[in-house]
């Protein structure tokens, strides 16, 4: 058996164990988002590596679209402001990444969306923290047995693996399901 075929033996059986997991979270994150936006907050997300690559994937389905013209949804990947990114890493260090930029753009109707393929990253657990002092709500995609970040956020879905490729290919499946959820709704309200 190839690699490629084990690769998508794995994808297969992570959907098929996951499942009913899959939907009640895929539903809940979309909520969540959804009376975020309803209420004027936005969706602020953060990710290393791949994970940084996805929280943009992520934004850019929603503030531009899916499938359908809608009105255009208030996210933001904190993974893109190159010069916040090496100022902050370079003043303080890069623990504080993430954490200062949900200090200086974060209120209390947003939303922080946090992905880890460990659940380990310091700068995302950092951003956590501060997203709680200032009564932001938080939501993660994790993998692995979650780390520490599932420990703090207030909501999260883990793919049970360790192979940070496979879990981001799992993320991926996860947020445009999402998106499309979230994408439906308000074409619906137009």
């Amino acid at each position: 058996m190839t690699k490629f075929i084990k690769n998508l033996n794995l994808h297969i059986n992570i959907l098929n164990e996951q499942k009913k997991e899959l939907n009640s979270k895929i539903t809940l994150f979309s909520d969540i988002i959804i009376k975020t936006f309803e209420n004027n907050g936005k969706l602020m997300v953060i990710g290393n590596g791949g994970s940084a690559a996805d929280a943009q994937h992520l934004t850019t389905e929603l503030t531009v679209r899916m499938s359908k013209n809608r009105i255009a949804l208030p996210a933001l990947a904190l993974t893109t402001d190159t010069s916040a990114l090496t100022a902050i890493s370079n003043d303080y260090n890069f623990n504080k990444v993430f954490s200062r930029q949900v200090e200086a753009l974060g209120n209390s109707e947003d939303l922080l969306l946090s992905i880890s393929t460990s659940g380990n990253s310091e700068n995302v657990y950092q951003a956590i923290k501060v997203a709680k002092k200032k009564n932001i709500k938080t939501i993660s995609l994790l993998g692995g047995n979650g780390g520490k970040v599932k420990n703090i956020s207030d909501e999260y879905f883990i793919v049970k693996e360790k192979n940070p490729s496979r879990v981001q290919e799992i993320h991926i499946i996860f947020y445009h399901n999402m998106c499309q959820i979230i994408e439906d709704y308000f074409y619906k309200k137009k």
